[in-house]
């Protein structure tokens, strides 16, 4: 059992069974000053107001030598950790040429149509051994744990062949098993085509890998935009992949694209991106269960348009945010970074950017039974800062070291 005490402020309460926050309720979160919480095999078991603390629960009651350990929070603020739904992290080497491609100039689109792009990341994946793949790839997730991340979701999508996706795929499954946060995998052969292959023969060759990707995959994902893959390839694969994986989809990046149509009409449970989205966007995701997913990170890189989350919320939608950490167009998976630009380029509120990178981005993958809020029963995969801090203060202070403690 742990005993956490003395916290300042306990933030992100939600009751039991809310798995995702829609309109005027992601404005809103549950806080409690000076209050404790207690944990059991890993789950939140209780909470409440240190006045009433007392008897066998106190810290005073625990003895040297017992099971019970009580961490003194000092007046720090404990919250839930961030869940990133959308990353590309397994991937090898560096795009760090390219980096200075877009500061002479050239557009996303323009390196891509190059040859350069995802192909160069699925050029240099197919040399690179499995091992070292793991071992690069492991150093970031790492780094994001450190930064407060408790559950990501990884892509493949670097392979671009059936060897290379299955190598990433056996990549992002031994993550899975070497790390406490909880990581969930997502299939995105369809992420640009093969070299050697029409695109015809590609999107063949995505169909034909999906009983095998489905093996070690959760997802499956399409990246439906303007010189990557159309809305009807995007319906084959999602049609093939049907009772075998669930859709996430990259959508409206690049373009307006339909990739928002074609994640609802297969019941996504995301669609991604959404730099540019009409009204007609806005109107075929109410009522679904798929959730609008934004990647400030891809807009701050690429100076693309950042999403319309504001708009998304006064219709009564809610929203996710995600780091998109990948090589090309968002090396970062500083989820409070993320939370930030929610804040600072977006016009959230400080509570709206929180819950877009705790609770719905947890259901955004399919972990907000287990994620995203303090709620009793749910895993105790919580931050602990330092005293003094609250929600606007880490958007304000974007960069001021705030983590005393990532508890998993």
């Amino acid at each position: 059992m742990k005993l956490i005490y003395n916290i300042g402020l306990l933030v992100g309460i939600q009751p039991e069974g809310v798995l995702r926050l829609e309109g005027a309720d992601m404005a809103r979160t549950g806080t409690l000053e000076n209050a404790w919480l207690r944990i059991e095999d890993g789950r939140i078991v209780d909470f409440g107001k240190m006045a009433d603390l007392v008897g066998h629960d106190a810290p005073s009651s625990v003895m040297p030598g017992s099971d019970r350990e009580s961490i003194d929070a000092q007046g720090g603020m404990l919250m839930p950790g961030f869940c990133d739904s959308h990353t590309h992290v397994v991937y090898a080497g560096s795009r760090d040429g390219e980096f200075l491609d877009k500061i002479n100039g050239l557009s996303y689109e323009e390196i891509a149509a190059r040859g350069g792009g995802i192909l160069n990341s699925s050029d240099l994946l197919n040399k690179t051994s499995e091992e070292q793949l793991f071992q690069q790839s492991m150093g970031r997730v790492k780094e994001m744990m450190e930064k407060g991340t408790v559950a990501l979701e990884i892509k493949s999508g670097y392979g671009l062949c059936p060897g290379g996706e299955l190598k990433m795929l056996r990549v992002i499954d031994r993550i899975k098993k070497s790390v406490p946060a909880t990581v969930k995998s997502t299939f995105l052969g369809a992420h640009a085509v093969g070299r050697g292959y029409s695109h015809e023969e590609y999107v063949q060759a995505v169909i034909d890998m999906i009983p095998k990707a489905a093996e070690y995959a959760d997802f499956v994902d399409v990246f439906c935009d303007e010189g990557f893959f159309t809305v009807e390839d995007t319906d084959r694969i999602l049609e093939a992949a049907n009772h075998l994986l669930t859709p996430k989809i990259h959508a409206n990046e690049l373009a307006v694209s339909g990739g928002v149509q074609v994640g609802v009409k297969h019941l996504a449970l995301s669609v991604d991106h959404l730099e540019r989205t009409t009204e007609a966007e806005i109107s075929a995701l109410k009522g679904t269960w798929t959730m609008p997913t934004m990647l400030p990170g891809s807009s701050f890189f690429l100076g693309l348009p950042y999403g319309r989350a504001k708009d998304f919320i006064q219709a009564g939608l809610g929203v996710a945010l995600a780091s998109d950490y990948n090589p090309g167009s968002s090396p970062c998976g500083d989820m409070r970074f993320v939370m930030a630009q929610g804040c600072i380029k977006m016009r959230l509120t400080p509570i709206e950017a929180f819950n877009a990178v705790t609770l719905n981005s947890a259901y955004a993958m399919g972990v907000s039974e287990q994620y995203g809020s303090i709620t009793r029963g749910k895993k105790a995969a919580l931050i602990l800062t330092q005293p003094g801090w609250d929600l606007t203060k880490i958007a304000y202070q974007y960069q001021t070291p705030f983590i005393r403690q990532v508890l998993l």
